[in-house]
């Protein structure tokens, strides 16, 4: 992708620190500015910095590396640098000075639905920016939301769909991406011992996603809390899952409880389909709901959400009652403008949004929203207490359209 966009430069220097040449220029030289010149004469390139980005790719080879990039910044202000890398956060532990306020993160996600669209269905990409959705597009937005449900987003598994339609053609590849996974963990592991946890994890997640999970005993094993928990959070930083915690409040600023269980979010819900083996049982399925105990389209509306947030600093949330015994939860608590939006991921009929109720009777506000299977609506709602809300029902294949909507539903039902 990096690559791609690089195209629009007029010069364009692609560096691997894997490569032992490579890396050596950021070893060798602690001038920077003797670093650019060697690099230019390396490539044959003017000393003039004019319209050049300098791709960094794999930068967690080299710590130094990555402690150059403030000099970069205040040095050659007109030079474009990216650096990108697997594993960066576990670098970034090695490293002495790091440039603060000199570098601009921003997280890649697997592709969500609407790049989906982008690449392989232009025309029903640009449906979505029809607000609300036509009616005449709700099933075949949704079959095709279905197709992606199955294949998920990571990006050679989608190529390898694209190309030919083929399922069976894609197993040759989720089983790669999983062994490489599996290979990987050496790289973060401290001992051989946490190799072990770590590949049972990556083995066992997949039937535990989406569910609140416990460390001890995790994956049906004999680990104990503090091993598996320290192993989660190395796989968390390595983005291959995530840790989403509840909150208890109704209302912005919302803290994660991190004493209380959290919810396993993984990587792509394709592999984990894959992984699980119920993709077969996906295809041709009306709504996703009726798939792992509803446990699929959770995860995939999180997923979605997920990939809408570029910056590190979001930590998607869900909120649950403060009292210990409680069993009230709400799939998502999302933050929006001065407002915490409980958004449930269901089917059936509002009645049984008990939880999204619970929330509504505390909140400060009257907006809630549900993703379900069915057309958009928005219907006017009370809750068993007396508390009338406005409800947004939102098609799944929706929910990497949630702030456009919710900036359209607010707009529209200013007040009750």
């Amino acid at each position: 992708m990096v690559k791609q966009f690089g195209q629009g430069f007029t010069r364009f220097i692609y560096l691997n620190l894997e490569l032992p040449n490579d890396r050596d220029l950021f070893e060798r030289f602690d001038d920077i500015k003797l670093l650019v010149q060697a690099l230019f004469l390396r490539e044959g390139l003017p000393s003039d910095q004019h319209d050049l980005l300098i791709f960094i790719d794999e930068i967690q080879e080299s710590p130094k590396a990555i402690q150059h990039l403030r000099y970069f910044k205040e040095l050659f202000p007109n030079l474009f640098i990216i650096a990108a890398g697997s594993l960066l956060e576990h670098a970034l532990a090695d490293v002495q000075s790091f440039p603060v306020g000199r570098v601009e993160y921003l997280n890649l996600h697997p592709v969500n639905f609407e790049e989906f669209l982008a690449a392989d269905n232009p025309q029903a990409f640009r449906i979505l920016d029809e607000i609300p959705i036509p009616e005449f597009a709700h099933p075949i937005l949704l079959a095709l939301y279905h197709q992606y449900a199955v294949v998920g987003g990571l990006p050679e598994v989608l190529a390898g769909f694209i190309g030919n339609r083929d399922f069976t053609s894609l197993v040759p590849v989720y089983e790669s991406l999983i062994q490489s996974f599996k290979d990987d963990v050496g790289k973060y592991a401290r001992n051989a011992s946490e190799v072990r946890i770590l590949r049972h994890i990556i083995e066992t997640a997949p039937f535990e996603a989406d569910s609140r999970i416990k460390f001890q005993n995790f994956g049906k094993s004999n680990y104990q809390s503090r091993e598996v928990g320290e192993a989660m959070r190395s796989l968390e930083l390595a983005g291959l899952l995530k840790l989403v915690y509840p909150t208890t409040t109704v209302e912005l600023p919302a803290l994660p409880d991190l004493k209380k269980s959290p919810r396993l979010q993984l990587l792509d819900t394709g592999l984990m389909n894959y992984q699980a083996g119920i993709q077969m049982d996906l295809l041709g399925i009306q709504d996703l709901n009726q798939v792992f105990r509803g446990k699929i389209i959770q995860h995939l509306v999180t997923q979605q959400v997920i990939s809408t947030h570029f910056l590190p600093s979001y930590k998607p949330m869900f909120w649950v009652r403060e009292k210990s015994d409680a069993q009230a939860e709400v799939d998502l608590a999302y933050p929006y403008r001065s407002m915490l939006i409980p958004v449930e991921v269901k089917s059936g009929k509002e009645g049984k949004l008990r939880s999204l109720h619970q929330f509504m009777d505390r909140a400060p506000h009257h907006f809630a929203v549900r993703f379900h299977a069915n057309m958009f609506s928005v219907e006017k709602v009370a809750t068993p207490a007396g508390k009338m809300f406005y409800l947004m029902n939102l098609p799944y294949f929706l929910s990497t359209r949630l702030e456009p909507y919710l900036d359209w539903f607010i707009q529209q039902y200013p007040l009750l």
